[in-house]
């Protein structure tokens, strides 16, 4: 089995938010929170003992897409409160990150994801047989970028 290239070198989306970048920071740096953000992503929580977002701490997040359930384990590899959280899953090879520009009285929050090493084997037919294939769910990552922004922005701009 011999790796294949990653399905998009980087795709980003950015939205401006009524928030500091460091609240902004907190909700997205917590793995237990994405559940609430991302329509992927139905959640996570710290591995080895960590207890926050501190480059090189894990943590394990699940996801799910119809009926498929699958977990990934990811490494941080930025964490700095109110300017950039990062974090690579080790399976897929994909280096998530959240920047956070201030603007004013709010923050405009750029989401990406790259290719940090080649797309295993493994992932892309994990993505082929059980996703509907690599290029649809790599539209629906990006779509997703768009929809877990929008709902960070609802959380951070609610009034409770």
């Amino acid at each position: 089995m011999t790796d294949v290239p990653a399905p998009d070198p980087a795709d980003s989306v950015s939205l401006r938010i009524e928030a500091t970048p460091e609240a902004l920071y907190d909700l997205v740096s917590d793995p237990a929170n994405m559940g609430r953000l991302s329509p992927e992503c139905t959640g996570g929580h710290w591995l080895d003992g960590a207890t926050g977002p501190v480059v090189g701490a894990r943590f394990k997040g699940t996801n799910k897409r119809g009926f498929v359930r699958w977990s990934t384990k990811s490494t941080v590899v930025a964490a700095e409160r109110g300017q950039e959280f990062a974090f690579e899953v080790g399976d897929s090879g994909t280096r998530w990150r959240y920047q956070f520009q201030p603007d004013g009285s709010g923050t405009v929050v750029t989401e990406s994801r790259a290719a940090s090493k080649p797309y295993p084997f493994i992932a892309k037919a994990f993505t082929t047989v059980l996703l509907g294939g690599v290029e649809g769910h790599t539209k629906e990552l990006r779509e997703g970028m768009a929809a877990t922004l929008q709902r960070l922005k609802d959380l951070a701009e609610s009034p409770t």
